[in-house]
């Protein structure tokens, strides 16, 4: 299993999961809730982490007939993607953000004055 690429939507899908843990599960509409993301980013986020092993998923057992709504679809961390995301949360808060010295702005780009090119 190769490691999943870490970007921000997929560390915002682990912090989510991590924070979900005492409920033990999520499905994708809470964790959609829950980071921002459209299905377009978290399902794919979600698929790749279920193939590194990260995250495991099972289908809810019941009948949609009954329920009034389709199945959902439960996601939650494995042991692995426990430790590991812990591991690369906690580099991200590591990291030293670039900053201006006080009372500098970054210096913004010329543009040419009306009718020039």
């Amino acid at each position: 299993m190769a490691e999943p690429r870490i970007t921000v939507p997929t560390l915002k899908v682990l912090q989510a999961l991590i924070e979900a843990e005492g409920s033990e599960r999520m499905y994708g509409l809470e964790l959609m809730d829950r980071t921002g993301l459209k299905s377009g980013t978290l399902y794919p986020v979600l698929a790749r982490l279920e193939r590194a092993g990260w995250v495991e998923s099972t289908w809810e057992d019941v009948d949609p007939r009954d329920a009034g709504r389709p199945r959902r679809r439960f996601y939650r961390l494995t042991g692995l993607g426990q430790r590991t995301s812990t591991a690369e949360l906690s580099q991200l808060t590591e990291l030293p953000l670039p900053r201006q010295p006080r009372g500098q702005t970054p210096p913004r780009p010329q543009r040419p004055a009306w009718g020039q090119a």
